[in-house]
């Protein structure tokens, strides 16, 4: 399978970036971290618009940069969209009128096919005649997606596209950005650091700090890291992929079966066979030595104790634990572990008091 190599250097006043990542050529690969890890410069060197030092970016066969050979390919050669934080329309002009625009500087027969496209999937044929200045924030990012679609990009960029956005407007646009990445085979960078985005979105992950790489990898896998811990705080969890294998109308829940047990969630019009990504918090997971009994929690499964390490508060730990081929994590006291004599590679039950369906 092709890859995407991303290698790069690039002094900063107070930290150098430097890079070297191997992505796969599909999906949403999210780039994640804390504001000033280094996420939007990756992007922008991938772009063009930065130079780095000593850089490769090569997607599959194409290569943009390589400084061995002294090859730099400048931003308008490459085959790539860009959606920044701000859409950035232009205002003088209604919607059609700046989709018409990247099409024109395609130059190519097939953008207005990939236009067409573009316009149907992310739903917005209602708003070709309305006025740039009269859309809203997700209508806004919506019509900036589809222009850098239009363009017939190879690989799509996102910097916080969401940022802007209040919790409404990112209710939605999630489920256009989700149609995309199911629908479309164009690789996409999506720079965030909201956890929620992460879960929702990510398909490969890679976490940032400080301009380094702390940790890359398939998305369940690397949120499950807990040396050090991915997201820490509140936001620490679990992601588990599934699918529906039962429901019960009269409560109004759905069962979802993932490699290693099944949970329980609320029913919000699921489909049996659906495919599901559910989020479990760590602060939602418990531990005890024997089958949970005489309980309102509804969800609890058998367990193995994989790991153990510090949490943010010295009161408290993240427990790592395996079911079947699936992770969770679990946070509790360390009173608690004490209290119940539990180590890695014993045998647990956890029980879930809540999960979240993010996809």
């Amino acid at each position: 399978m092709s890859e995407m190599i991303i290698q790069l250097q690039l002094p900063r006043a107070d930290y150098g970036l430097h890079v070297d990542l191997r992505l796969p050529m599909q999906g949403i690969t999210v780039l994640f971290g804390p504001s000033g890890s280094g996420k939007t410069s990756v992007l922008r060197c991938v772009a063009g618009l930065e130079k780095p030092h000593s850089a490769r970016i090569a997607l599959g066969e194409g290569v943009w940069q390589d400084d061995a050979q002294g090859l730099f390919v400048p931003t308008h050669q490459r085959a790539l969209g860009y959606v920044f934080q701000e859409a950035s329309l232009f205002s003088h002009l209604n919607v059609m009128g700046n989709l018409r625009f990247a099409v024109q500087r395609a130059q190519s027969p097939k953008a207005q096919a990939a236009l067409d496209q573009a316009i149907e999937l992310l739903g917005i044929g209602h708003l070709l005649d309305r006025p740039s200045a009269q859309l809203s924030g997700g209508e806004r990012q919506r019509v900036a997606i589809a222009r850098a679609l239009a363009t017939e990009p190879r690989l799509l960029l996102l910097d916080e596209p969401m940022a802007a956005l209040d919790q409404a407007r990112k209710q939605e646009i999630l489920p256009w950005l989700e149609r995309l990445r199911d629908e479309l085979r164009i690789p996409m960078l999506y720079v965030t650091h909201s956890s929620d985005e992460l879960a929702r979105l990510a398909d490969h992950l890679v976490v940032m700090a400080q301009g380094r790489v702390k940790a890359s990898g398939p998305a369940t896998e690397v949120m499950s890291c807990i040396a050090p811990a991915v997201v820490v705080g509140q936001d620490a969890a679990a992601l588990l992929q599934g699918h529906v294998t039962a429901l019960d109308a009269p409560w109004h829940l759905a069962q979802v079966a993932f490699q290693g047990g099944a949970l329980w969630v609320r029913d919000s019009g699921l489909r049996l066979g659906q495919s599901v990504r559910l989020r479990v918090l760590a602060q939602d997971v418990s531990l005890t030595t024997q089958e949970p009994q005489h309980t309102s929690i509804q969800n609890h499964l058998p367990c193995v104790l994989d790991a153990m390490a510090p949490d943010a508060h010295p009161s408290q730990c993240l427990v790592r634990v395996r079911c079947g081929q699936s992770v969770l994590l679990a946070r509790v006291t360390r009173r608690a572990l004490d209290a119940l004599q539990l180590q890695a590679g014993n045998a647990a039950w956890v029980q879930v008091k809540s999960v979240a369906i993010v996809q």
